[in-house]
This record gives structure tokens, sequence and C-alpha cells, in this order.
């Protein structure tokens, strides 16, 4: 299906392995995973942000070995 973008879309940034699509598409296949851990509001950005946060706790525990496989999609 089409799409129809009806207002302003602002896009400051998009690292190497990043994917931006606007229209039709069937799949879309990450190239690579990262993950990373911050506490709450630690990754918000954006225009006139304000985070009021006054107790955060982040679970870092990770007991599997393999998260993501993205080997075929290479």
């Amino acid at each position: 299906m089409p799409s129809f973008i009806g207002g302003p879309v602002k896009i400051t940034h998009v690292s190497g392995d990043g994917t931006v699509n606007f229209g039709d598409v069937l799949q879309i296949a990450p190239k690579s995973t990262t993950k990373s851990h911050s506490g709450s509001g630690g990754t918000n950005n954006g225009d006139f942000m304000q985070t009021n946060t006054f107790v955060s706790f982040t679970n870092t525990s990770d007991p599997d070995a393999v998260d993501s496989n993205t080997a075929a999609n290479n």
C-alpha cells in the first residue's frame, strides 16, 4: 500500500547501518544489532525535551549467549 506523508518529517541523523523507508516494502532485515543499557530518560532526544525522573534502576543482567542472529542478513 502506498504511503502518504501528511506532515513535516525531521530526520537529523541516520548512521551507516540505519534504514529510513517511505513507501512500499516487503521486508527490512537488520544488517547489525547492538545492545545498550541506559537509565530512565537517558536516550530521549528531540526538541523541547523535559524529563522528571526521581528513581531509576537499570537491570543489565543478560544470561543468554546470543540475542540477535544477523549472519544471514549480510
